[in-house]
């Protein structure tokens, strides 16, 4: 089951929020006025009333107690995470070797424009994608999951792959070979591809083309074409589309530690920049 982490955030923040003026509001007042006609009762009999029975009586009812004591923790988190930074973590291998399964990812949520939670509409403009870019964004099919691809198109641009090299409005983006597995005969890969005025590394199989061959894209207005780094291995724009600005989260910048899956721990050796 896939559960939108930022809706049930949103929702937990707005129940909490609500109890809790609900009780400044409505139901505090009456306890105030409870407590002060205890305390004029007891003046009337010549005692004061004991501290214990007037923080008795001034006690929230359990649920809204636990709303009071949540709220301002879940309102941080949530302003954190909605405008400043979410942490997100790399479940496949579709980025390598860019980005490895297990590694943990610090998301940049307003260098593209400063967004609602949940609904994803822009409030502040601050910035646009750029080629090259490593983009967390909403699966067009299925907007509950987050993917992590790279930027490679954007409005407007014309994309071809010719024998696995990328034009992009015509212009060839070089690429040089880093490495191949093994050294005669190869099955893999390893380069260095350029984007306009950025470069990273790719990963490709010998032999294996997912799209069957040769394609050209041109990408539509207000959207973006993703691609994988491990341009084999990756469910991208290739297949099922652009990505619509409207379902952009942020920018990935940084991996701040990696786990292996299964009982590993936490390391801090692939603590860095994301290229």
């Amino acid at each position: 089951m896939d559960i939108d982490f930022s809706l049930v955030l949103t929702l937990a923040v707005l129940a909490t929020g609500g109890l809790w003026l609900l009780d400044v509001l409505l139901l505090k007042p009456g306890r105030r006025s409870r407590l002060e006609k205890a305390r004029g009762e007891a003046r009337q009999q010549g005692s004061v009333l004991p501290a214990e029975t007037e923080a008795q009586l001034m006690r929230e009812p359990g649920l809204f107690e636990i709303s009071h004591s949540f709220f301002p923790v879940l309102a941080i988190v949530w302003v954190l995470r909605s405008f400043l930074a979410e942490p997100f973590t790399i479940p496949s291998g579709s980025m390598l070797p860019s980005l490895q399964v297990g590694d943990y990812v610090l998301v940049n949520k307003f260098a593209y424009g400063l967004r609602l939670p949940v609904l994803g509409t822009e409030i502040l403009p601050v910035g646009k994608p750029q080629r090259g870019d490593v983009m967390v964004f909403k699966f067009p099919a299925q907007p509950s999951i987050n993917y992590i691809k790279r930027v490679v198109g954007l409005p407007g641009d014309h994309i071809e792959s010719r024998d696995e090299v990328l034009y992009i409005n015509g212009v060839e983006m070089k690429r040089e070979l880093v490495s191949q597995e093994p050294a005669v005969e190869p099955w893999e890969q390893v380069w260095r591809e350029q984007l306009g005025s950025r470069s990273h590394i790719t990963r490709e199989e010998i032999g294996r083309n997912p799209t069957g061959g040769d394609w050209s894209y041109t990408v539509p207005a207000g959207n973006y074409f993703m691609m994988g780094d491990n341009r084999d291995n990756s469910n991208d724009s290739r297949f099922w589309g652009p990505v619509a600005e409207k379902l952009i989260v942020g920018k990935a910048f940084y991996v701040w530690m990696h786990k292996k899956p299964g009982l590993n721990f936490p390391t801090l050796t692939r603590n860095g920049a994301i290229e």
